[in-house]
C-alpha cells in the first residue's frame, strides 16, 4: 500500500545503508572519466557539528552528486583538523587524555555527519593526529629544512599566559588570546619558522590568475601579503645626543612626500637604539618592558593608546641638518616591519596625529586639496582637525611645493639618492612587504612532533627518515601548566644520530595550521606508506576543483596552503602551485536571541514562538512567561541561540534541514535560522512526495500533436538549474524547482490521457533536479516512479534547445518610467517592431492620446520605455 506522507525517519537511514553497500561514492583511483574534487574545509572535532557544518557540507554535497552526474569522477573526501589547544583544555579540566577525548569526538560527529546523507568517500578518512598523518608532514619539515625553506630565530612572540604558547597575530584578539581570553604578553623566544616571505611577490601576483575566487578574499590576501614601494631613508643622529656606536637611524616609508611635515621619530622597544638608550635610563628601560606587555599583532597596535618615551636623541631631517627631531620610543612601532622606525607627519597620519597630540609636538600640514590654494589650505588647517589623508597637492615643502604626491616622491628619491652620508647614499628605493615569516613553533603536547634533535656536540640535528615518525609519549600528565613534552622523563632524552651521545629532542610541536596546509594532498593518494602523496595522484586530481569553507579562513589558512604547495614543489613531492582553483565562501548561520525576564539567555529549544494580532512573541515553554526577542547573532553557545542539527533531523529530516539551508538566501550570505522556515521546507517535501505518488500511476508512453506546457517547463527548469548549480546559486536552484513543482501540480488537476505521459516525465526530471539537495527523498521518489537503479547514479538530464526557446516574449511597457502594461511580441522582433507594436497597443496608446512623444527606448527583450 502507498503511503499518503512520506516517512523520512524509516527512509533516510535504509538509503544512506544502501549507498554504503553499493559503495556508490567511494572514488576509483583508476576512473577514466574527468575529474572533479570538491572539497570542504574538513571540521575540528570539537564533540558535536553545528548548523553551520549542516550548511557548509550540504553546498559541497549538492556540488559533489551534480558533478558525479554530469559524468565526472568525483573525488569528495572527509577528514579531521585533530590537534590543537582544545584537546589539551579538556585533559586538564575532564582528566581525560587528548587522544581519548580527540577520537570519541571524531566517532561522534562522523555519525552526525553520516544522518545527513553525504556523499562522501569514508574510505579515505584520517585524522591529522594519526602517526600515518603526521609522519608524512615531519618528512617534508626535513625536506623543507634542506632547501633553505625552514629558519630558527629568535623572535619577538606573542604569549599566552594561560594557555602557555606562542600565539600567531591573528590568534591575538584584542590584545588577548583567542581561546584563554588572557592579556598577551610579548617574549623572545627562539622558533621554527617557515620562510613563507620569500614567496610574497609570488604570492601576491598569482592572485591575478585565481578568477574563481571571491573579489573580497583575493583583495584581503592581497592587502596581508601587504606590497609596497618606498623608501629607506638614513638620518643623521646629533653626535652628542646618541649612544656611542649610534651616527644614523634608518627608517622606511611609503609617504616620502610628507617630510616637509616631519614632527618626530619613532623607533620600536626592542630597536638596537631603544635596547642601549635604555640601559642607561631606568625610566626608559621600564617603559620598554611594558611595551613588552602588549600583543604583536597589527590591530593590537592599531587599536591601542599611542604612547612613547622621549629618549632625548635628536635626529636631524634630511632637507636641512639645523632641523632637528626628537626620538622616541613608541608602544605602536613593530621591529619586524620595515626598520623598526618611523618618522612622523602627525597633519597626514592617523596614527601620528594621536601620538603627536598627546605629546604636544608639531602638526604641520604638508599636502592640500588640489582645488585649494595654499592660503586657503594654511587658513583652514587646525590642530583639532583629523589628519588629511586624501590625494592632492604638496605645499609648506620648500622645492615640493606645487607638485603632485605621486611627483613629490619621485623628487624626494632623486635628490635624497644624490646625496650622501658617511660616503653611503641618505635613500634608496626599497620595495617591502607585510608578511612575515611563518613561525610554527608551539608549546605544547597535542600536536605534531617536530622531528629534531638538540646535541651539544653537533647542534641542530635532523631526525633520520627511517625513525619517522617521531610519535607522541601517551604517559603525560596535564597537572601543571606548560608543555607536558618538557617535563618528560623519559621521552625528550634520546641519543644523537650522529655522534651517539646523550641528546634532547626538540619539545616544540607544530601550529596546526601546518597540518591543514597540505591535507588536501594528502587526500589524493591517502594509502601512501612512504610519501605524503605521488606524482601520479597529485597530476590526476589537483587543484580542487571547488572548495568550500567560511571566510574566517581567507587569510591565515588559504594563504598557508599556497605557500606549502610551493614549498611541496621545490621539494619534489608535488609539481603544482596553486592548491585550490575555485573557492566559495559562505555565509553564517544566525539565529533570534533571547532572554527571559531576569535577563538571562534562554535557548530557541525552550521557547515557543506565537502569533497573534499583536505580532509574534516568544513564550518560555516550561515557565509560560513571555521571553525578550533580541536581535539576530551568529550562533553562539555563550549567548544559546544555538539549534542542534540532530534534534531537527530528528524532527524534521536531514533533505529537510538540508532544503532550508540551500533555499533561505543566496550562499555567501548569512542564513537567519528559523522554525517557520524549516516548517515550511517540511510541507514542500511532503507536497512533492504526493506530485510523484499521483504521478507514478501516469502511463510512460504516449502521443500528443503539440508540446504540454509541463514538457517545455520541466526542460526550462533543467537549463535553468544546471545555469545556477555551475554558479553556487543554490538558493535559485530551489526557486526553479518550485516553480516547476506548481506547474506539475497545475498539470495534473487538469491531465488528460494526452498529457499524462509528459506529467509523468517532467516529475521523473524534478526528482533528478532537486536529488542535490535532498538525496533521500530523491531515492524514494526514484524507486516510487519505477525506474532503474538509484538516481545518484542517474545522468544529469539535458535540456532540448527548441523546447527550452521562447517564441513570443512578453514585454513590460513604461511611461516616463512607470509601468503601464505588456505588450507581447515575437522573440525575433526587431527594436523598430517593438515600438510599433507599443503604440499600436490598446491600452497603451489610450494613455498616449494626444500626447508627444520624445523618444521611445527599447532593451531588446527586457523593457519597452516611452519618454513623453
Amino acid at each position: 500500500m502507498r503511503a499518503s506522507r512520506y516517512n523520512f525517519r524509516e527512509a533516510e537511514p535504509r538509503w544512506q545503508k544502501i549507498w554504503d553497500e553499493k559503495q556508490v561514492f567511494k572514488t576509483r583511483t583508476d576512473d577514466p572519466r574527468p575529474k572533479y574534487y570538491v572539497l570542504e574545509m574538513f571540521p575540528y572535532p570539537s564533540g558535536r557539528i553545528h548548523m553551520g557544518h549542516v550548511r557548509n557540507y550540504a553546498m559541497g554535497d549538492v556540488v559533489a552528486r551534480y558533478r558525479r552526474a554530469k559524468g565526472y569522477a568525483v573525488l569528495h573526501p572527509m577528514g579531521w583538523d585533530a590537534f590543537g589547544m582544545p584537546a589539551e583544555n579538556a585533559a586538564m579540566e575532564k582528566k581525560v587524555h587528548p587522544a581519548t577525548w580527540t577520537y570519541q569526538n571524531i566517532a561522534t560527529m562522523k555519525a552526525q555527519l553520516k544522518s545527513m546523507g553525504l556523499s562522501l568517500d569514508w574510505s579515505r578518512e584520517f585524522a591529522t593526529c594519526d602517526p600515518d598523518y603526521y609522519k608524512h608532514q615531519q618528512r617534508m619539515f626535513l625536506d623543507f629544512l634542506k632547501a633553505g625553506l625552514v629558519a630558527r630565530k629568535t623572535s619577538k612572540v606573542n604569549w599566552d599566559p594561560v594557555d602557555h604558547t606562542v600565539l600567531a597575530n591573528e590568534q591575538v584578539i584584542d590584545g588577548r588570546g583567542w581561546r584563554s581570553g588572557a592579556l598577551v604578553e610579548q617574549r623572545e623566544l627562539t622558533q621554527w619558522f617557515l620562510r613563507i616571505s620569500d614567496f610574497s611577490e609570488e604570492l601576491l601576483n598569482a592572485l591575478d590568475g585565481l578568477t574563481r575566487w571571491p573579489e573580497k578574499v583575493r583583495l584581503m590576501q592581497a592587502n596581508w601579503i601587504g606590497r609596497s614601494e618606498g623608501l629607506t631613508i638614513r638620518w643623521a643622529l646629533v653626535p652628542e645626543s646618541a649612544p656611542a656606536g649610534f651616527d644614523t637611524l634608518e627608517i622606511y616609508t611609503t609617504r616620502p612626500d610628507t617630510l616637509g611635515g616631519a614632527s618626530f621619530m619613532a623607533i620600536a622597544a626592542d630597536h638596537p637604539l631603544a635596547k642601549t638608550a635604555g640601559a642607561q635610563d631606568p625610566a626608559l628601560q621600564a617603559f620598554i618592558e611594558e611595551c613588552r606587555r602588549m600583543g604583536t599583532s597589527q590591530a593590537t597596535l592599531e587599536t591601542a593608546e599611542k604612547r612613547g618615551y622621549d629618549t632625548g636623541i635628536r635626529a636631524r631631517h634630511p632637507f636641512d641638518p639645523t632641523w632637528e627631531l626628537p626620538v622616541y620610543v613608541a608602544n605602536f612601532i613593530l621591529m619586524d616591519y620595515g626598520t623598526g622606525a618611523i618618522f612622523g607627519c602627525p597633519a597626514h597620519d592617523q596614527r601620528d596625529h594621536d601620538f603627536a597630540t598627546r605629546y604636544a609636538l608639531p602638526i604641520k600640514p604638508v599636502v592640500r586639496p588640489a582645488e585649494m590654494s595654499d592660503a586657503e589650505a594654511n587658513a583652514a588647517f587646525s590642530r583639532e582637525a583629523p589628519p588629511y589623508l586624501d590625494d592632492g597637492v604638496v605645499f609648506n615643502s620648500g622645492f615640493l611645493d606645487g607638485l603632485t604626491i605621486a611627483a613629490a616622491k619621485e623628487a624626494v628619491a632623486a635628490r635624497l639618492e644624490a646625496e650622501t652620508i658617511a660616503g653611503a647614499p641618505v635613500a634608496a628605493r626599497k620595495v617591502n612587504f607585510r608578511l612575515r615569516d611563518w613561525g610554527i613553533s608551539r608549546q605544547r603536547y597535542w600536536g605534531c612532533p617536530i622531528p629534531i634533535i638538540h646535541c651539544e656536540d653537533c647542534g641542530i640535528v635532523p631526525v633520520p627518515n627511517q625513525a619517522l615518525p617521531v610519535t607522541l609519549p601517551d604517559d603525560v600528565d596535564f597537572d601543571k601548566p606548560g608543555n607536558p613534552l618538557d617535563r618528560h622523563p623519559t621521552w625528550r632524552h634520546v641519543p644523537c644520530p650522529q655522534c651517539g651521545k646523550p641528546a634532547r629532542r626538540e619539545t616544540d610541536t607544530m601550529d596546526t595550521f601546518v597540518d591543514s596546509s597540505w591535507y588536501f594532498a594528502r587526500f589524493t593518494d591517502p594509502f601512501n606508506a612512504d610519501s605524503p602523496t605521488s606524482p601520479a595522484a597529485i597530476a590526476k586530481w589537483l587543484p580542487v576543483d571547488q572548495y568550500i569553507g567560511g571566510i574566517e579562513h581567507a587569510i591565515l589558512h588559504l594563504l598557508y596552503s599556497r605557500f606549502f604547495t610551493r614549498a611541496m614543489s621545490l621539494t619534489g613531492h608535488a609539481d603544482i602551485k596553486e592548491p585550490f582553483e575555485g573557492l566559495f565562501t559562505q555565509g553564517m548561520v544566525v539565529h533570534e536571541t533571547y532572554r527571559n525576564a531576569d535577563g538571562a539567555w534562554v535557548s530557541p529549544a525552550e521557547i515557543r514562538i506565537e502569533t497573534g494580532e499583536h505580532g509574534r512573541r516568544a513564550v518560555e515553554i516550561e515557565s509560560g512567561r513571555e521571553a525578550i526577542i533580541g536581535s539576530i547573532e551568529k550562533m553562539s553557545k555563550s549567548k544559546k541561540n544555538v539549534v542542534d542539527p540532530d534534534d531537527i533531523i530528528a524532527s524534521y529530516g536531514a533533505d529537510t534541514a538540508r532544503w532550508f539551508m540551500l533555499s533561505d538566501s543566496p550562499p555567501e550570505r548569512d542564513v537567519i535560522w528559523s522554525e517557520e522556515g524549516v516548517q515550511g521546507a517540511g510541507r514542500f517535501v511532503q507536497k512533492i512526495w504526493r506530485l510523484v505518488t499521483e504521478a507514478a500511476d501516469l502511463p510512460r508512453e504516449g502521443s500528443t500533436d503539440t508540446v504540454p506546457a509541463v514538457t517545455r517547463a520541466a526542460h526550462k527548469a533543467v537549463l535553468s538549474v544546471s545555469e545556477d548549480l555551475e554558479r553556487l546559486r543554490f538558493n535559485r536552484c530551489i526557486a526553479h524547482i518550485h516553480d516547476l513543482s506548481n506547474t506539475i501540480a497545475a498539470a495534473l488537476a487538469e491531465r488528460s490521457d494526452e498529457t499524462g505521459p509528459a506529467i509523468r516525465e517532467a516529475v521523473r526530471v524534478m526528482v533528478q533536479l532537486f536529488a542535490p539537495m535532498m538525496p533521500h527523498l530523491a531515492e524514494e521518489c526514484w524507486a516510487e516512479l519505477n525506474e532503474d537503479g538509484l538516481v545518484a547514479d542517474a545522468a544529469w538530464p539535458v535540456a532540448d534547445p527548441a523546447l527550452v526557446r521562447e517564441d513570443r516574449l512578453l514585454l513590460p511597457v513604461q511611461i516616463n518610467g512607470r509601468k503601464r502594461g505588456d505588450i507581447e511580441v515575437p522573440a525575433e522582433a526587431d527594436a523598430a517592431a517593438v515600438e510599433a507594436m507599443a503604440r499600436a497597443d490598446a491600452a497603451i496608446g489610450a494613455l498616449l492620446e494626444g500626447k508627444p512623444i520624445r523618444k521611445v527606448i527599447v532593451v531588446p527583450k527586457r523593457i519597452v520605455n516611452i519618454v513623453l
